[in-house]
């Protein structure tokens, strides 16, 4: 439902409503003209208020994802140990795990949405609080960096919806769950009862492991003179992935002392190497890292170090499973419950959608366990990101409201209500699952949209290259 719909006004004839108002034939382009009348229209002194950033908020937010995380888990493992002390049948663990996996995979999207602040630099105001806030509390717990979620992310928004240079969309693509939209709501149902087969989610994850690592060839941020080293991300992925797997088994074996000795010299190896390799063996693309890709990726290392240092220590003096407690509660979700959010949101944040300035993506009215579980961090309201990404999650409802005093906003803006479903038959405003249909399909070919504001906080090595990028963009959809 446009937005000018649901204020009361502009109300289409016979009470048909339809999720989008494409009507601009004013011709593709790549930079909106009109932008700076347009926030004058809105206010901008109270717009620059809402961009404003600080070192508090955000902590708050911070310690209630971890708090939830940390309940659930010791609340799971705490009732464990009181079953088998009772002499209890650990099967009553059977309904308490998938629990566990759905809580903590939700509060994994709810990491990845701190890790999308830290991204627009919007975590907190100090630029390196900001980055090692984002990567030590929230990217590297869910094996990932701040600044390889950055070369991805702001590409998409800067080329939102572009098939060619949105990573979002060639990723989904690759791992196979990309959608071949507009698809009715049956579709829709059996694209999620396929997600039951978890092969599909694991193919996911991996997916978006490989990008992180290994980047996106097509990446418009590319730096075509960059010639890295593949042993740095090698070395990282065996401290990553290969660690634990023989920690844990030299654990459960008994082999608990050998098992820390074992983490610790292919730490040191690992550093070492990472110390000692030139520069020019680490990546390189058009943003510049806030701290040195060297730095972060020891960071990273570290942070995992301790973390497998500390499940084996646990195993060993309490004689406890600590590493499959860890395998369980913390893997499985990771590869499970949090890809099954994520693709919950990707597929109608942009499903369906064209490349306008206010069409490419909507607003999206839900329950709040569906927005912690799907839209965390202020995802909800994702036309008001995409449209000034440099306003923290904080501030987008208020970011909302003072868009509405903008007619094209409140005329081409579309609001979703809830996310199963058909269109709600009184509002006819369309859920999340309806609006990836056909009756709410584009109707008109709306202008191309480059957001090159998506940078406006970013250090750039070279934006003409990424200039011709933009004009190679505009180009391209006008064929």
């Amino acid at each position: 439902m446009a937005l000018a719909d649901a204020a009361g006004g502009n109300s289409r004839k016979g009470g048909e409503i339809s999720g989008h108002r494409l009507h601009d034939h004013a011709g593709v382009h790549g930079h909106d003209d009109a932008a700076g009348e347009r926030v004058r229209r809105i206010d901008s002194g109270a717009l620059q208020s809402l961009k404003t950033r600080d070192n508090t908020t955000n902590i708050r937010h911070l310690l209630a994802v971890w708090g939830i995380i940390a309940a659930t888990i010791a609340g799971a493992i705490a009732f464990e140990l009181w079953l088998s002390s009772a002499g209890h049948s650990l099967w009553w663990l059977a309904p308490v795990i998938p629990l566990v996996v759905i809580v903590v995979g939700a509060s994994q999207h709810q990491l990845g949405g701190a890790i999308h602040e830290g991204t627009h630099y919007t975590l907190f105001a100090n630029r390196r609080l900001n980055e090692l806030a984002s990567d030590w509390l929230a990217a590297f717990p869910i094996y990932t960096t701040t600044y390889q979620f950055r070369i991805h992310h702001l590409a998409h928004h800067q080329f939102v919806n572009d098939p060619e240079r949105d990573p979002d969309i060639a990723q989904l693509k690759e791992s196979h769950h990309w959608l071949d939209f507009p698809i009715e709501h049956i579709d829709m149902v059996r694209a999620l009862a396929r997600q039951l087969w978890l092969p599909n989610l694991f193919r996911y994850t991996a997916i978006r492991a490989k990008y992180s690592a290994l980047g996106f060839d097509k990446n418009p941020y590319r730096d075509e003179e960059s010639r890295p080293s593949k042993w740095p991300t090698r070395m990282a992925v065996v401290f990553a992935v290969g660690v634990p797997i023989a920690a844990g088994v030299m654990s459960a074996l008994g082999f608990g002392n050998a098992s820390l000795a074992f983490i610790a010299a292919i730490f040191v190896v690992v550093v070492a190497y990472l110390a000692i390799a030139p520069a020019a063996a680490f990546p390189r693309t058009q943003l510049q890292p806030v701290i040195s890709h060297r730095a972060t990726i020891i960071g990273r290392v570290t942070f995992l170090g301790i973390v497998y240092a500390t499940l084996t220590a646990i195993q060993t003096s309490t004689g406890q499973h600590a590493w499959t407690w860890y395998g369980v509660y913390w893997v499985l979700p990771l590869f499970t419950t949090f890809a099954l959010f994520m693709v919950l949101r990707q597929w109608v944040q942009h499903g369906n959608a064209d490349r306008g300035r206010f069409t490419n993506t909507r607003i999206f009215l839900v329950n709040p366990l569906v927005r912690y579980a799907v839209f965390p961090w202020g995802m909800d309201y994702h036309l008001p990101h995409h449209l000034y990404a440099s306003v923290p999650h904080y501030n987008l409802k208020s970011l909302h409201t003072l868009l509405l005093g903008d007619t094209e906003y409140r005329g081409k803006g579309v609001i979703v209500e809830g996310y199963f479903g058909d269109d709600d038959q009184t509002t006819g405003r369309p859920t999340a699952m309806s609006v990836i249909s056909g009756r709410h399909a584009p109707e008109g070919r709306e202008a191309v949209h480059i957001d090159d504001t998506a940078l406006e906080l970013a250090d750039v090595k070279d934006r003409a290259a990424i200039a011709r990028e933009s004009d190679a963009s505009v180009r391209e959809s006008r064929r």
